[in-house]
């Protein structure tokens, strides 16, 4: 399963994206700020300008894999080996106060926001049970300010 979340609206204390799984629209994304971090830089560029809870994963190639969360207690989709960030997950939501530098999906449908958001991560996980419990992610910027 190839997925790519395309950053669309990089707002204060927001971001917004796309993701599309295997070609195809699938929902909007709702991560913290993005500040600039690219997955090319280091551990320490990073840790510089990240503020904890408040920032956007890097952009990059990832791999998504399911494994058990103790905050959840079941098996989650993570987002591994984010530099500088850990237990990176995909989860339920509505704004970025519900995010601490996880993504967050649903449908865009008010500025700041994404609703849906339990039916699109079931969704999700549904289909990453079925690709094997694993995928290729890629988040790359294309924003309208």
């Amino acid at each position: 399963m190839e997925i790519v979340v395309w950053r669309k609206y990089r707002k204060q204390g927001y971001t917004i994206g796309r993701m599309y799984i295997d070609g195809k629209f699938f929902c909007n994304t709702l991560e913290d700020t993005d500040r600039g971090l690219a997955q090319y830089m280091s551990v320490s560029e990073i840790m510089n300008a990240k503020l904890y809870g408040e920032t956007a994963i890097p952009v990059g190639d990832y791999k998504i894999s399911r494994t058990y969360s103790p905050r959840f207690r079941r098996l989650v989709p993570q987002i591994m080996n984010v530099k500088g960030f850990a237990g990176v997950r995909v989860h339920a939501g509505n704004t970025a106060a519900d995010t601490e530098g996880c993504l967050i999906l649903g449908d865009n449908t008010q500025p700041g926001k994404v609703l849906n958001s339990r039916k699109r991560v079931t969704e999700f996980e549904t289909r990453l049970q079925i690709a094997g419990g694993t995928a290729d992610l890629h988040i790359v910027w294309e924003y309208n300010e």
